[in-house]
């Protein structure tokens, strides 16, 4: 199994069966994969010899941690396609996945200054607020910030469950309005202390700062979100075109 006297470190020999392990299905996706005492017994070799091979395993993609629970074989990563304006549902919904949330918070507040700009209204002028960690299949993906000019859609607020009801799907319905641009940039930073808490990352793990200002079939700017997505579980595809003619 573990041959000290191959000229291939030991690090690489148990990363490798670990990657077999994963390969013929004996450790699944989401499976929790044994301690690194377990392991190190099991296959008599030092555990901080496991610790760099189980590591290493983490920094490419192949095995995630959940804090105070272990490690697991990581999922399959969602792909996050950068050309279509979909919500989070319709995304999840697309993957053959089931969409949740929880609401953090929601209310009403005054614009300031820059939200004001952002969303092209008066400053003072009431904004929605609706922050929420986004799931699929119970695993949370973002937590999203969602401010909204309350001006075209008054009343959001009473009388639905955004845990359960998706945002875009209201505004078509209640309100005739239909999203159909978006201006989207994405960052890239570690995760803080609440991030890491809400999305069950480590502290060092990567996050997709997300900001997108959507706007309605008049032009008008409807929304403003700022996103935060578990940079783990998300690859980013886009079409590119040559700008030769």
């Amino acid at each position: 199994m573990i041959d000290a006297n191959a000229p291939k470190p030991i690090y690489e020999q148990i990363k490798e069966y670990i990657l077999l392990q994963i390969q013929s299905g004996e450790y699944a996706q989401g499976d929790r994969i044994p301690s690194e005492r377990a392991l190190s017994e099991t296959l008599h070799v030092n555990r901080q010899t496991v610790k760099k091979a189980l590591d290493e395993l983490i920094h490419t993609g192949h095995l995630s941690v959940q804090i105070g629970k272990g490690t697991y074989v990581s999922q399959r990563k969602f792909d996050m396609q950068l050309e279509t304006l979909t919500s989070f549902t319709e995304e999840m919904m697309q993957r053959g996945q089931r969409a949740s949330s929880r609401v953090l918070s929601q209310g009403i507040s005054l614009a300031t200054l820059a939200e004001s700009h952002l969303l092209q209204m008066p400053t003072g002028a009431s904004i929605v607020n609706i922050v929420r960690l986004r799931l699929a299949d119970d695993m949370p993906m973002a937590i999203e910030h969602t401010q909204l000019v309350e001006a075209y859609c008054p009343g959001l607020l009473n009388g639905h469950d955004f845990s359960a009801e998706s945002l875009y799907d209201v505004l078509l319905r209640q309100y005739a309005i239909r999203l159909v641009r978006a201006e989207q940039t994405i960052g890239a930073r570690r995760a803080t202390a609440e991030e890491s808490s809400l999305l069950d990352v480590l502290p060092e793990d990567p996050i997709l700062a997300i900001t997108r200002i959507t706007y309605g079939e008049r032009g008008q700017r409807v929304e403003f979100t700022r996103s935060a997505y578990a940079g783990t579980r998300y690859l980013l595809q886009a079409v590119l075109k040559s700008a030769r003619a």
